[in-house]
């Protein structure tokens, strides 16, 4: 995983009032929950008393109750109350604090903070400028056995296109790949498919390619965005449970007309069109070995893996930074 940087890893629907969440990310077994304002708490799954697992708790006003001895957290992991002790008790509770990660809400997505606390930056990566309010929306899930970084890795992949995707958005057997251009932006990358049928001409070089208007766009460390077209776009963040496997979270934004009910409508039957697409890729990753990625592997790439390789090289520098 990639130190220092701030994980999409659930959508906000799943962590409602009066409820724990457990769920493992990045590793950790987790424990996430709301406070009575509506704001998320999240805990390390693990009760410093004895070692049950706080996700069985249950909520009492702003804290997570124990469910062995009912000792109190609040949102921060700090223990404030020990019932055993009684309610006069003076001591200092300081010790029983569980461990907890920053946790921050936007766009209908909780993120994490992985990394020193001192380094936590204000500014969540989200395509901001790519959809709004005005965008109708849906969204799936689905459960790979596979590592993040191969699961981010096939939606940069152009040259799988017409193999995977034969029957879908690969159709037309254009297998010769042109460059990719890779544009470096804040943050990430952009890069687009320009794939011909092969009739045996040289592929074109990046430098002669362009980023065309349905483009494919990263955000470091876990988002991917393929806009299709300006009123149609496919999202996904790609939430690392641990070092074998990922939860795929798929979004389908919609402004295709000025009637929001369709927009809608066209936003629900697109979540269908996202599950055939996703699972003819799961296919496929889930037996890609080794099971991470790596700048310096022993893999043949090949011209068109562009986009791959400079994913690659700078998820590489953000590890060793």
């Amino acid at each position: 995983m990639i130190s220092n940087q701030w994980y999409a890893i659930l959508p906000s629907r799943a962590v409602k009032k009066h409820q724990i969440v457990s769920v493992k990310r990045l590793n950790q077994e987790l424990a996430l929950f709301r406070n009575r304002a509506g704001e998320v708490g999240c805990v390390v799954d693990q009760c410093t008393h004895r070692g049950a697992a706080l996700s069985h708790g249950k909520m009492k006003g702003d804290c997570l109750s124990c469910p062995f001895h009912g000792l109190e957290f609040d949102r921060s992991g700090r223990c404030v109350f020990i019932p055993a002790n009684g309610k006069g008790a003076t001591d200092d509770l300081s010790r029983y604090n569980v461990r907890s990660f920053p946790v921050r809400e936007s766009n209908g997505i909780i993120y994490l903070w992985f990394g020193d606390p001192d380094k936590m930056t204000d500014e969540l990566p989200f395509f901001e400028d790519d959809v709004n309010d005005s965008d109708a929306c849906s969204e799936i899930e689905d459960h790979w056995h596979a590592h993040y970084s191969r699961c981010i890795e096939n939606q940069l992949d152009v040259v799988h296109l017409p193999f995977v995707h034969h029957n879908t958005i690969g159709r037309g057997n254009k297998t010769l790949v042109n460059g990719p251009k890779v544009v470096f932006v804040p943050g990430g990358i952009v890069t687009s498919a320009n794939n011909e049928v092969d009739l045996g001409q040289q592929p074109k070089p990046a430098s002669e390619c362009v980023i065309k208007p349905t483009y494919l766009k990263f955000l470091f460390p876990n988002i991917w965005m393929n806009h299709i077209s300006d009123t149609i776009k496919v999202m996904i963040y790609f939430a690392p449970v641990d070092d074998q496997n990922t939860i795929l979270y798929i979004r389908f934004y919609c402004r295709a007309t000025g009637f929001k009910p369709l927009n809608a409508l066209i936003a629900w039957l697109g979540k269908f069109g996202n599950r055939i697409i996703e699972r003819q890729d799961k296919r496929v990753v889930i037996t890609q070995k080794p099971k991470p990625s790596a700048y310096r592997s022993a893999e043949n790439l090949l011209s068109g893996d562009g986009p791959v390789i400079q994913y690659r090289r700078i998820r590489d520098e953000l590890k060793n930074r």
